[in-house]
């Protein structure tokens, strides 16, 4: 049986302003498992298969250009209802609209600097999975 799992991405402005660890401790006090941790910088050829949903939107070349602008932080989240509650700790993408307690809430400056990304379905989730760390057979076991 597949394990109730999601990605979540630290972005550039969260990671510069040092809140790698006080983002993943929400999760882990939420009561989720990190089961897999990777400080990494984004290739701009990797960011445009991250993104490739919004290809076609005006908004596309600056997502690219800000998720590779500086290392970000992956994490594999595991824990029962990971997807929909960790949406519902990251807040909306507008940080204007996301309340306090939430992570954008807190920490976000703006829609494309909003300090987190968190898969939206278990198809987004399968495809960011094999971006981030390849291959997808070892998060089916």
């Amino acid at each position: 049986m597949m394990k109730d799992r999601t990605l979540i991405l630290i972005k550039p402005d969260a990671v510069k302003k040092g809140l790698i660890g006080i983002i993943l401790s929400r999760f882990e006090d939420k009561g989720f498992r990190i089961a897999k941790l990777k400080m990494m910088r984004l290739s701009e050829e990797d960011a445009k298969r991250f993104y490739d949903v919004h290809v076609s939107k005006p908004f596309f070349d600056d997502l690219v250009s800000f998720i590779t602008s500086g290392p970000i932080v992956a994490a594999l989240i595991e824990g029962k209802n990971a997807q929909e509650t960790v949406r519902k700790m990251i807040g909306p993408t507008n940080p204007r609209d996301a309340p306090k307690g939430t992570i954008r809430g807190d920490f976000a400056t703006s829609i494309t600097e909003n300090a987190i990304h968190a898969s939206d379905s278990p198809e987004s989730f399968s495809k960011e999975y094999k971006v981030i760390f390849g291959s997808d057979q070892d998060y089916f076991t």
